[in-house]
């Protein structure tokens, strides 16, 4: 949808605002953003939905009849294995749990808060299952998923997989004068008050100072107020995604709606909630890459030609193969978080900072 300019800028630091449909707008250096809220039956016992699938365009249902969607899944939701190459994919699960396989061999259980981190660089196949584990109860999953862009140097970087669990990702929780509560989530990008950012992958752009990317997810308690910080590097962007509650002030500027907002980057902004219930947002931040993007589908390059490789290559090599017996892998009936790197033989579990 066309984005809006909001007048008077200069009172109201907001560049333009756009409604949250089904896919969010993104500035450069993100491609893509999609939340996820599912609202899952209980399973039948084989981690797939104990419903009826009629009226579902099984293995492209998107209808969220009901409440929910299979996605590209023909049995449990999800999306079986698929390729990537030329950006990152961060995964941030708020409820519910997903199941990870990649053409590395990794596989992962997470949740509940946790962040998945996966460099695609010159390519690799995953597959993200939501597996529904409660036969008894209703299994609902909600998620974030962003896309960031690799620039053109990174493009064919070794693909790289990692987790930030819930348990280690830094938070800030700020008391205003008041006594309202913020609590900011930081998956990337430096926080004054906050502790130090998890490293991201070594090539993302993220990793980059130049990059200035920050990841923060923001929950304001019923009339708590907190000042966004001014963004340090020359030429950010912001975009503040206002998506839960029901009254959000930034500035001297109410909000009607739940919207995308693109703010000035380098101002602090006062965010005020209004309403009677919690407000959530979805900060995404950096510094333009600015470099031209060519993108058909999970591929995403700076040129025609290199998309053409790009699906060259994928035929031939298929990214180096994808070492599980089925393309939708579900690691088994137990709730446990757990992840195994590539080359490793035992799991990683969650641990405290």
């Amino acid at each position: 949808m066309p984005s809006t300019p909001l007048p008077s800028p200069a009172s109201a630091p907001i560049l333009q605002t756009q409604p949250l449909g089904p896919l969010w707008p993104t500035l450069d250096p993100f491609l893509f953003c999609a939340h996820h809220d599912d609202a899952y039956p209980a399973g039948n016992g084989a981690f797939a939905p104990a419903a009826s699938l009629a009226g579902r365009s099984i293995g492209s249902d998107f209808s969220r009849q009901d409440g929910w969607s299979l996605y590209h899944g023909d049995t449990v939701p999800g999306f079986p294995s698929h390729p990537h190459r030329g950006f990152e994919t961060v995964t941030l699960v708020r409820q519910g749990l997903i199941d990870h396989a990649d053409s590395l061999g990794a596989a992962a259980r997470f949740g509940g808060g946790d962040v998945q981190w996966l460099t695609a660089g010159r390519g690799i196949q995953h597959s993200e299952m939501f597996p529904l584990l409660d036969a008894h109860a209703p299994n609902p999953l909600e998620l974030f998923q962003v896309w960031l862009n690799l620039p053109a140097r990174a493009k064919m970087a070794p693909p790289h997989f990692t987790m930030f669990w819930n348990e280690r990702i830094p938070r800030l929780q700020h008391r205003d004068a008041a006594g309202h509560t913020t609590t900011v989530t930081v998956v990337a990008g430096a926080l004054p008050g906050a502790a130090d950012p998890l490293a991201p992958p070594p090539e993302s752009w993220a990793a980059q100072p130049e990059g200035d990317v920050a990841i923060w997810t923001l929950r304001m308690e019923p009339g708590a107020q907190w000042t966004l910080p001014a963004a340090q590097g020359q030429g950010t962007r912001r975009m503040l995604y206002y998506f839960g509650g029901e009254g959000l002030r930034l500035a001297s500027v109410d909000l009607p709606a739940h919207a995308a907002l693109e703010v000035v980057a380098g101002q602090d902004l006062v965010l005020t909630n209004t309403g009677a219930t919690p407000v959530e947002c979805l900060l995404l931040q950096g510094r333009p890459i600015g470099e031209p993007v060519a993108q058909y589908g999970p591929f995403v390059m700076n040129t025609p030609q290199e998309i053409q490789q790009a699906l060259q290559d994928y035929r031939r090599t298929q990214f180096g193969g994808w070492p599980w017996p089925v393309s939708d892998p579900v690691h088994g009936a137990e709730a446990r978080r757990f992840a195994r790197y590539p080359g490793q033989a035992d799991g990683e579990t969650p641990t405290a900072a």
